[in-house]
């Protein structure tokens, strides 16, 4: 006898999604296992499409090479462009590369100079280990993705749901025309106070975000022994 071919009216959606429930919760799980154990980290952001050619691909190398020789583990999004120059910076100056991976429809294939790799079905979970695990962001020029999470970890520090820490954009010329619309836009129709415009800073040169970075935890007192979860203690899940 034919199978009975089954309708909308009779699928049964809720078995669907407390599936996915668990889907989600393996991902946490995964994700805080492995990341607890890496010591203080930095998550450097920016382009999948710039090439090796790049002036910017080729400052994030530098800069990501620095900021490992300075003892801090690497993390990416794993992928092509400003994602593997990371990568490669940390594996050149014999850091800890790391890839946060995610499966999308266009397939982002993991780069080669990723030492401890994992792979994320879900967007939400992976912003989540970016910001958890990091001392710093590290953001180069990019598209959708990157002003994502450049506006997201704003906006933590903003309302206080994490500790601030730096934020270091990397190319004022790439940034220059975001950045004056936030002063002349934004900030002019009171959507923003001027504090918030602190949140960040804008460099064009490796040494000068490291030192960005070295700064801030030097007045702070604690950049080499403060636990990663502590820097982030007001970072609640919901």
């Amino acid at each position: 006898m034919p199978k009975k071919k089954q309708t909308v009216d009779s699928y049964d959606f809720t078995q669907e999604e407390t599936w996915r429930v668990f889907r989600i919760m393996g991902e946490f799980v995964d994700g805080f296992e492995v990341l607890s154990k890496i010591g203080k980290a930095v998550s450097i952001f920016g382009s999948a499409r710039l090439k090796p050619n790049n002036k910017y691909f080729k400052l994030a190398v530098e800069t990501a090479y620095l900021l490992a020789k300075d003892g801090y583990a690497i993390i990416t999004g794993g992928g092509e462009g400003i994602m593997e120059a990371g990568n490669r910076g940390a594996k050149r100056a014999g850091g800890h590369s790391i890839g946060l991976n995610i499966h999308i429809p266009t397939e982002q294939k993991a780069n080669k100079y990723i030492d401890t790799l994992l792979d994320f079905r879900y967007f939400f979970v992976r912003k989540v280990m970016f910001v958890k695990y990091a001392k710093a962001f590290v953001i180069f020029p990019g598209g959708y993705g990157t002003m994502d999470e450049f506006f997201e970890s704003m906006t933590l520090i903003q309302t206080e749901r994490i500790g601030k820490f730096p934020i270091v954009l990397v190319g004022k010329d790439y940034w220059r025309g975001i950045i004056e619309w936030l002063k002349k836009s934004v900030l002019k129709k009171d959507c923003i106070s001027p504090s918030d415009l602190n949140i960040f800073t804008l460099v064009d040169k490796p040494e000068d975000a490291v030192a960005v970075i070295r700064k801030f935890y030097s007045k702070a007192g604690n950049g080499k022994t403060k636990n990663n979860n502590s820097a982030h203690r007001r970072h609640k899940l919901r």
